[in-house]
């Protein structure tokens, strides 16, 4: 197997919600564990876990069902692509724990609808069957929310509730890599954190967010943008396979 690809690993059912706050039924890969594990005894981890419980424990709908997901399908080792989303999809069956995918068999939504546009756009890729991009996560494309929880209903519901102290770790983390990393930042919240990422050492694209409200607007439109193609022409140059997008 090359070693830029890994397996889909299985996991719950996706879907489904969160069951509970212990960060131990929370897989990850094991690169990832020196900055996670820590997390969980410091105090942003321990506030965060807390407030999860408390809002399980009086009825809140949580998802997505495995907050790590994306930790768990991309190692640190294998990431060569970096796509920030900000939280995951509030509606029912919609969060499967990668920024901007949806299990197989969910309607797409419109900023995924979009994505999927440029991508035919720029490359000529036919319109997938099913939303879920885990072949993507497991090429190496890691798809990292900053708030990996959120309430049914209530877009951003988490957000500044610790989960952000951890994932500014990872982008760090992900930018000190020997190797080249490209990061797409999609959007004002992503590029607030282009400060985490070294722009000398790894390729940095930006563009509006594929929201139906940016993707088209300037000064920078997601359509249009060309990231999937510049990625792989990245990657070639530097004698790397190509992403399958």
């Amino acid at each position: 197997m090359p070693a830029e690809q890994l397996p889909i690993a299985q996991v719950p059912a996706a879907g489904g919600r969160l069951a509970g706050a212990d960060p131990s039924g929370w897989p990850v890969a094991p690169g990832w564990r020196p900055l996670t594990e820590p997390f969980w005894s410091e105090p942003a981890g321990m506030a965060l876990c807390q407030r999860l419980a408390a809002r399980l424990q009086q009825g809140a709908v949580v998802y997505p069902p495995q907050p790590l997901r994306a930790l768990e399908l991309t190692a640190p080792q294998a990431v060569r692509v970096v796509i920030l989303g900000q939280d995951p999809y509030h509606g029912p069956g919609q969060a499967e724990g990668l920024a901007f995918s949806v299990p197989d068999g969910v309607r797409p939504p419109p900023s995924l609808r979009n994505l999927f546009l440029e991508l035919g756009r720029d490359l000529g890729v036919p319109l997938p069957a099913g939303g879920s991009l885990m072949r993507w996560a497991a090429q190496g494309v890691l798809l990292l929310n900053t708030c990996l929880t959120v309430e049914e209903g209530s877009p951003a519901a988490h957000a500044g509730w610790g989960w952000e102290v951890l994932t500014d770790r990872l982008i760090a983390h992900c930018s000190g890599n020997a190797q080249a990393t490209a990061f797409l930042l999609w959007g004002a919240h992503a590029q607030k954190k282009a400060a985490l990422i070294d722009g000398g050492r790894h390729l940095v694209l930006q563009a509006n967010h594929p929201s139906p409200l940016s993707a088209r607007r300037g000064p920078l439109p997601f359509i249009g943008c060309g990231h999937f193609g510049a990625v792989n022409r990245w990657l070639q140059a530097r004698g790397r396979p190509p992403v399958s997008w």
